[in-house]
């Protein structure tokens, strides 16, 4: 096949997943393309090294990535972020040559805005496309602090819904991370034969080799490794934290984000010496960042839209082969409970995330070891790359050949 992925994230940006299946694809023979913004995130400014123009091309082994401008940003302003949506969308939409030598389009669809072009294409006659939800729109956005008001969600949702219901129908296959979001496409008109499971997946590497002494006393030293966005809850697990730190629980941050200046003065403000922040690592790095860990927190706020997602970070987790802390709700939580892969805790629920940090200090070395290993065997089993890429290149094939088939 021809594929042209269209996503607004993509390397040097830490978000793997395009560029793997780029790679991926490329490796099993396809010809793939890619079109995607000048990289940004999560600071909200083009990385050094990069000058953004009409149009910029790079190769990266088989795989061609054109690059079309954005205005660049990832602040809290409302504003500001939907210019940052919208003007990739209407800038990648002028790529409509690029698609017209592909047999189908993928879209990553953090953002649904990225699948603007892929479908403003195909009401005119253009390839057919598949779309691949990473976030429940207009869930995730009208949910978020930046929205906050009913007047811009009341806008936001009576503008976007309308749209949406037009891109899932349009579209020749429609994506779901988690089950409840499959459920959920469906409920709000994806045609129930063109909506599929495919779990995210993350590196396959071997699983971490612990630097940690054994566990001869109540101790927890519990990583957050990613965004520090305001979707993330981080405030209750800094708050947590501090409340458990006479069991020996420490908590680490790292990454970068919105609230990270919020949270340091947090911090500051309680007097939490058992929270600590680290700058940023290569994906090459996290290795040592987990085997300095007992265990990795996975969070995010109560929101109706987090049950139905499952962070990239969770399979991340697992197959590092470290016991999970989490609060996220629904699929996350139930995948955690069934599979006795960590401890869960009740979303924006200080106490109840302090009660985790508790039972997780208290755990024996063998029993964080067993949890590790249940976790790296339910990545082996529904989270492995092979398998996802596997599954994604039979739909868009079934796209390319326009039929639909669901498994």
């Amino acid at each position: 096949m021809r594929v042209l992925i269209v996503s607004q994230y993509y390397p040097p940006e830490a978000v793997p997943l395009p560029a793997d299946l780029a790679q991926g694809l490329a490796a099993r023979g396809h010809q793939v393309k890619v079109l995607t913004g000048f990289p940004n995130y999560p600071t909200g400014k083009v990385f050094p090294g990069y000058r953004q123009r009409w149009r910029s091309t790079e190769r990266y082994g088989a795989v061609e990535i054109r690059r079309v401008p954005l205005f660049a940003d990832h602040s809290q302003s409302a504003l500001k972020r939907m210019l940052n949506y919208f003007s990739f969308a209407f800038s990648s939409a002028t790529a409509r040559r690029l698609s017209r030598g592909a047999d189908v389009v993928y879209v990553y669809a953090t953002q649904m805005t990225a699948g603007f072009g892929p479908w403003l294409w195909r009401v005119t006659g253009g390839r057919p496309y598949v779309l691949h939800v990473q976030d429940l729109w207009p869930d995730s956005i009208v949910g978020s602090s930046m929205m906050a008001g009913g007047t811009k969600e009341r806008v936001i949702s009576g503008a976007l819904g309308p749209w949406l219901r037009s891109a899932y129908k349009r579209a020749a296959g429609v994506i779901g991370i988690a089950p409840t979001m499959v459920s959920t496409l469906v409920s709000r008109g994806v045609p129930e034969d063109r909506a599929h499971l495919v779990y995210n997946w993350a590196d396959a590497g071997e699983p971490v080799e612990s630097v940690l002494p054994a566990a001869d006393a109540p101790r927890a030293e519990i990583v957050y490794a990613g965004n520090v966005g305001d979707m993330q809850d981080l405030g209750t697990a800094v708050r947590a934290a501090h409340a458990a730190a006479d069991a020996g629980v420490t908590l680490t941050l790292v990454g970068d984000g919105v609230v990270k200046a919020d949270l340091q003065a947090l911090v500051g403000e309680l007097g939490a010496d058992n929270v600590r922040f680290q700058d940023p690592v290569p994906r090459e790095r996290m290795p040592e960042i987990y085997a300095r860990a007992d265990y990795a927190l996975v969070s995010l706020k109560d929101m109706p839209v987090f049950r139905g997602t499952i962070p990239s970070k969770f399979q991340a987790v697992l197959s590092a082969g470290v016991p999970v802390v989490t609060t996220v709700q629904g699929d996350v939580r139930r995948l955690v409970e069934d599979g006795d892969v960590g401890l869960t805790a009740d979303a924006e629920s200080v106490a109840s995330l302090e009660a985790a940090f508790r039972s997780a200090a208290a755990r024996t070395t063998d029993e964080r070891a067993a949890m590790a290993e249940r976790g790296r065997t339910m990545y082996d089993t529904h989270f492995s790359r092979e398998s996802g890429i596997s599954r994604i290149e039979e739909l868009l094939s079934a796209a390319a050949k326009g039929t639909s088939r669901r498994r």
